[in-house]
């Protein structure tokens, strides 16, 4: 391994909807991002309500050698000057997947330098150390389209799943109600927006009352699908109207309110939890991933945090969604510990955090 003090890596992103290149360089302990560059496929995939796989692998295709380029021009540098490329192996839509993957691989190749394959989720779960600095171990709620789980964070990749959805993404739930409601795509940043205009608060959560599935149950794991059936028939009762807008967003704040129930009794038994587990008071509570960008789910949380001693910790919000410098800091931590991919190294649709815990859930 290369032993100056100055390291650079890039970072390649394309395991959804978005692709993002980034070149982070750590030197002398301080962290910088020297470009961070992330092409979004909103308007590709709107008119479809959702992703479309097809579409998202081929604007991946079309767009990440320019990203590479321009991720280069902003931080002023070549190719040459790269320690290493990180780049998502997984989980994600296989097909972008693979295309971040082999770019990634192709400039390890041709600049003779590591490769190291990257978990997108555990990029999402180790962001708060390159934006705030924070040690291990810590409590982490993992919140997106297509993840919600609870894991302690601990020492040199290690993560312990305390609890994981049993149906539903939150992210997804998001996007499917905001759907229902008759909002645009994605349903989530929508969602958040128009609750915002609930004028009776406390009337909005007697005309809409929504359940909050698990809620005082033991354990951290989630469900949401039932809270979507909800919405869906609180819907159809106003279709016999037409859509009032003013219902909506009273519809969406009851539908806020619920979710940020949910989160916090999941959240507390996996507080207390850690705090047993790791036999101290206090600890970092992070929430990460899309969904964490939510500014009501960002206050209740933080919220309870503060009954619970924890410091509430969330990234900034541009580094809450996919991008590239999430992928090149786990690369970095990789690369201190020399922890190298083989150029042979295969794409995985599925890859679990804590393997123990996927395994016991399938048997469960």
């Amino acid at each position: 391994m290369n032993n100056h003090k100055k390291t650079i890596i890039m970072g390649i992103e394309s395991s959804c909807d978005e692709t993002g290149v980034a070149i982070i360089c750590v030197e002398n302990g301080e962290k910088i991002i020297l470009s961070n560059t992330v092409l979004s496929q909103l308007k590709d995939h709107k008119a479809f309500g959702g992703v479309v796989p097809e579409i998202a692998a081929r604007a991946h295709m079309q767009h990440i050698d320019t990203l590479i380029k321009a991720a280069l021009e902003e931080a002023s540098l070549s190719l040459e000057n790269l320690d290493a490329v990180a780049a998502t192996t997984g989980p994600g839509l296989i097909g972008g997947v693979m295309i971040g993957m082999m770019a990634g691989k192709s400039i390890a190749v041709t600049q003779n330098i590591p490769f190291i394959s990257v978990n997108h989720l555990e990029a999402h779960v180790l962001t708060p150390r390159l934006t705030n600095n924070v040690e291990f171990p810590y409590l982490v709620l993992l919140v997106s389209g297509g993840h919600t789980q609870i894991l302690i964070a601990n020492e040199g990749g290690q993560y312990q799943c305390l609890g994981s959805t049993l149906d539903d993404a939150l992210g997804e739930c998001f996007d499917k109600s905001a759907k229902l409601m008759g909002l645009g795509y994605p349903g989530g940043p929508e969602l958040e927006k128009i609750a915002l205009e609930c004028r009776n608060k406390e009337q909005a959560l007697e005309k809409y009352p929504l359940p909050s599935p698990l809620k005082g149950r033991k354990g951290c794991d989630f469900s949401f699908s039932g809270l979507k059936t909800a919405v869906r028939t609180h819907v159809e009762k106003m279709q016999s109207e037409e859509l009032n807008r003013q219902e909506i967003a009273d519809l969406a704040y009851a539908f806020q309110v619920s979710v940020a129930d949910i989160l916090k009794d999941r959240c507390q038994n996996a507080i207390s939890a850690f705090q047993n587990t790791k036999k101290q008071s206090k600890g970092k509570f992070i929430v990460c991933g899309g969904v964490a960008a939510n500014q009501y789910l960002r206050s209740q949380l933080n919220d309870l945090c503060d009954q619970n001693n924890m410091e509430f910790i969330a990234p900034p919000l541009k580094l809450c969604s996919d991008n590239g410098a999430m992928i090149a800091w786990v690369g970095y931590e990789k690369y201190v510990r020399s922890e190298f991919s083989g150029l042979d190294i295969a794409a995985r649709p599925r890859w679990p955090l804590d393997e123990n815990y996927a395994i016991n859930s399938r048997k469960n």
